[in-house]
């Protein structure tokens, strides 16, 4: 981490990113997490083969008057990242779990994007009395059939490590083809910086391997158990949703929409998967109109 926290202040991402470093202890591993400002907490959980980063600019404008809070799942951003290690959606929720714990969060606004809401919606289920709201941006909490064919490859074995790993072609594609606006170098640097190399590219791999895509793999299980509670959740939704996302595409707003059909839904044509980058002024205005 800390040749990652050189290069990221030789590179002046500071500047983007200005935020103090905490971490949590988690047996032989330490988890990276941000938490700036007071007040009611907002937990934001990032995906793959993003980290805490893709939160910068809703830190900087909700820690005014909240608590946000935004981890590094292990393997992730600034966290540890083992070489073996259980990076399981199982896993990624217990560490999590922790994390809540850890600081005492109570009445949580929770925020979630691509496995980010397998994560939240895993501990949302089991813990609800815990959250106060949730918000949904492109992710999907619940098996699907619905995979991009390029994905998938990046899931088969080690032909599927090597692609990810020595090739970098999870991470490396997710700068260009995750936007319609071009991300300026400095975020293109921002997001690969963790991912420099195949030891730090572990997590991006173990994430794509653990797309549940068979009922005998071991996060199927997981993940539809999650499901069956989700329309158990009582707590009010928003869905803020990029329309030019490849991988997360209609199919899935639709199934939120339609999971819960009371919740408060904006689709952002012109947006893509990262729809924070392309979209942040519409859709920090409609979570502080849903927030407050």
């Amino acid at each position: 981490m800390s040749l990652i926290k050189e290069n990221f202040n030789k590179y002046g991402l500071q500047k983007v990113y200005p935020f103090k470093s905490h971490f949590l202890q988690l047996g032989d591993h330490s988890l990276h997490f941000v938490d700036e400002g007071q007040g009611q907490p907002i937990l934001m959980l990032h995906g793959n083969p993003t980290w805490s980063f893709y939160y910068r600019n809703l830190i900087k404008t909700f820690s005014e008057k909240y608590r946000t809070v935004v981890p590094d799942h292990m393997g992730c951003g600034l966290s540890d990242k083992p070489q073996t290690y259980d990076y399981s959606l199982e896993t990624h929720i217990q560490n999590a779990y922790q994390l809540i714990k850890f600081l005492d969060l109570k009445k949580i606004i929770l925020i979630v994007h691509d496995w980010g809401g397998a994560i939240g919606f895993g501990l949302a289920t089991r813990y609800p009395d815990l959250f106060e709201k949730i918000i949904i941006l492109n992710t999907a909490a619940y098996p699907s059939e619905h995979i991009p064919q390029r994905i998938n490859l990046l899931r088969q074995g080690k032909i599927g490590e090597w692609l990810t790993r020595k090739l970098n072609l999870f991470a490396w594609p997710a700068t260009f083809m995750t936007t319609k606006k071009k991300l300026p170098e400095i975020i293109k640097k921002g997001y690969l910086l963790p991912y420099d190399s195949w030891e730090n590219r572990v997590a991006v791999a173990r994430f794509v391997q653990d797309i549940p895509m068979e009922k005998e793999h071991k996060t199927y299980e997981v993940l539809s158990t999650i499901e069956s509670k989700l329309k158990d959740l009582p707590h009010p939704k928003l869905i803020l949703w990029g329309g030019k996302d490849f991988c997360f595409n209609k199919h899935f707003f639709e199934k939120w929409v339609e999971i819960y059909p009371d919740a408060n839904a904006h689709w952002y044509a012109n947006a893509g998967h990262y729809v924070l980058e392309d979209a942040l002024e519409e859709v920090s205005s409609e979570i502080w109109n849903f927030i407050k």
